[in-house]
């Protein structure tokens, strides 16, 4: 497992406490899983999510990921409309390891309140409730 200093903790994303990040795309809010999580988890070799469509409060869970330690699920930062998934997930789940604020996204939504990014951690508040 990788030390925190060697986390990959980009600027431009908010992130949740339980390790979920969003990056604002135009009006639409792109959802992913956080460098921390994924090294945690280890080798992901399934990842579930929700149908397009769907929508979810924040605080729902929206999926799981399947690692070769554990399953664990997946809760949304924000509430919203689910308006794409990354389908390529399906044949490649380990993308969410090798480039998980790139390639490895997970799901893009249709927030319901805007508002609610700005509550999220900044990458030096994140890295706190880590250390912490």
């Amino acid at each position: 497992m990788k030390e925190i200093s060697q986390l990959v903790l980009p600027e431009d994303v908010k992130y949740a406490t339980d390790h979920e990040w969003a990056r604002l795309d135009g009006e639409e809010v792109v959802i992913g899983l956080a460098d921390y999580a994924q090294d945690q988890l280890g080798d992901i070799v399934f990842v579930e999510l929700p149908a397009i469509g769907d929508h979810f409060d924040k605080g729902d869970e929206f999926g799981t990921v399947e690692s070769v330690k554990a399953v664990s699920e997946l809760y949304l930062p924000m509430g919203g409309e689910v308006v794409a998934v990354n389908d390529a997930l399906e044949e490649a789940p380990d993308l969410v390891n090798t480039d998980p604020y790139d390639k490895g996204w997970l799901i893009r939504i249709k927030p319901t309140d805007l508002s609610e990014l700005g509550e999220m951690l900044d990458k030096s508040s994140y890295l706190e409730s880590l250390d912490g």
